[in-house]
């Protein structure tokens, strides 16, 4: 009995000491993974990485680890030509090949999600235009609201206003509820449902043009092909999959 405890404890000793040198090479690896996504995503800051899985090391000797998630506070990102702020990036990385280094590492199939506010899409929208939340029940159809002073609106398609025109129209807002989706090329498109008759004719075609717009948005994470965007309290949620994400190397 004696030289059985004597094992038992020297088992839990060493099992101990395999969960703390296997959680300090867990931590390593995020911070030298983290650095290679900075580097080969070329990002503005280092990314959060957390590797899923115990042990670490069996994953790391079989070379390929379970799962990765990466996440992000924001990048800046192009749309219509203005800066906009890319918010809560996330990814999933799954079947991640690596070798011994760290310094290759490829994901079987990676799943991520980023969010831009609706500040940031009224500033990259046409000229007096403000994209807002449409509320619960449109939001869930993917519909957002887009509105903005009529003689703005009209105004910013570059095509001046007669006088008498323009006094007619001025002080009169128009709100319409978009649908939101991405086209083949992954530019944001708005499209509204219905636009109210203006009082003067001829300018139904440059309100709807203010109203109907596709965005492209450049400098999202490449690796990760965006295939749906919905709408939410707080703005849009693009998300997307990839298969064979080459992380670094």
């Amino acid at each position: 009995m004696r030289a059985l405890r004597i094992l038992l404890i020297i088992a839990i000793v060493l099992g101990g000491i395999f969960v703390a040198v296997d959680r300090i090479a867990v931590n390593v690896a995020e911070s030298k993974t983290a650095d290679k996504i900075k580097s080969s995503q070329r990002l503005g800051s280092t990314p959060d990485v957390d590797i899923k899985g115990f042990p670490f090391l069996t994953q790391v000797l079989g070379k390929e680890l379970d799962e990765v998630d990466v996440s992000l506070s924001g990048v800046t990102a192009t749309a219509g030509g203005h800066s906009v702020n890319v918010t809560e990036v996330t990814a999933e990385l799954h079947a991640v090949k690596i070798d011994s280094s760290f310094s290759s590492a490829v994901a079987g199939r990676a799943d991520g999600a980023a969010n831009i506010s609706y500040a940031d899409l009224s500033k990259a929208a046409p000229k007096g235009a403000t994209v807002g939340y449409a509320g619960p029940e449109r939001a869930a159809k993917g519909q957002v609201k887009v509105s903005g002073p009529l003689t703005d609106l009209i105004e910013g398609q570059g095509l001046a206003l007669p006088a008498p025109v323009k006094a007619l129209l001025q002080g009169r807002t128009v709100s319409a509820y978009s649908t939101v989706s991405l086209n083949g090329a992954g530019a944001v498109q708005l499209r509204a449902e219905s636009l109210p008759k203006l009082p003067v004719p001829g300018f139904d075609a440059r309100l709807r043009k203010a109203v109907d717009y596709d965005l492209k948005i450049d400098g999202m994470p490449s690796s990760i092909k965006l295939n749906k965007v919905t709408a939410s309290e707080s703005g849009l949620r693009f998300s997307g999959e990839g298969t064979e994400v080459r992380l670094a190397g």
